[in-house]
């Protein structure tokens, strides 16, 4: 009887890093990290993001082109802030548009920490899958280095909603929150991560 042959599955990672300076109100960021559904939808695309539940979100990632194909990943995401943080990470993930693909995995866990100076945090991305038959034509490391490029670039996009999009809506809610109450609260979350990271 012949071997089989073994096709290992396809593998990309991405990872980015945040230390954003916060001079303006930056006492109050542990305070605006703990409205979890404004950060999220600040910090994603509000028209893409669909509440599931507490803590719970679908997201659809805008379309990306890989090669002759346009590629759309549907990720639901759990999320919980903590004093002075809110972590987000993936739950599962559904492809739309490379047809039938088998062992699909997608793993993304992002941190998000206020400090003394602003704002801190990381976020990793990987994703594995097995090469799919539209694309059976494409060799390996071609279509890896495309996948890494893309979580990349996706990654990327978060980073820059979290210096516009976000501290836009941060001054914001500074404006009409009910802030006096709050920051006493803040400070010593901020003081607590602090703490925690030393």
């Amino acid at each position: 009887m012949p071997c089989r042959e073994m096709v290992m599955p396809l593998a990309f990672s991405a990872g980015q890093c945040l230390d954003l300076p916060v001079d303006r109100n930056h006492q109050h960021l542990a305070a605006y990290l703990q409205q979890e559904e404004r950060v999220v939808e600040a910090l994603l695309d509000a028209r893409q993001l669909t509440k599931l539940g507490p803590g719970t979100y679908r997201y659809t990632v805008t379309s990306l082109q890989v090669f002759q194909l346009q590629v759309k990943p549907v990720v639901s995401l759990q999320v919980h802030t903590d004093k002075g943080s809110l972590h987000m990470r993936a739950l599962d993930c559904e492809l739309e548009g490379l047809g039938v693909v088998q062992d699909f995995s997608l793993t993304l866990d992002a941190t998000l920490i206020c400090d003394a100076h602003g704002l801190s945090g990381d976020a990793r991305l990987d994703v594995q899958v097995s090469q799919p038959p539209l694309l059976k034509l494409i060799p390996r490391k071609a279509l890896e280095k495309t996948g890494e490029s893309l979580l990349g670039g996706i990654l990327l996009g978060i980073k820059t909603r979290v210096g516009q999009q976000l501290m836009s809506d941060f001054r914001a809610w500074v404006r009409t929150a009910n802030l006096t109450e709050l920051s006493q609260q803040a400070s010593e979350e901020c003081a607590t991560v602090q703490n925690r990271r030393t």
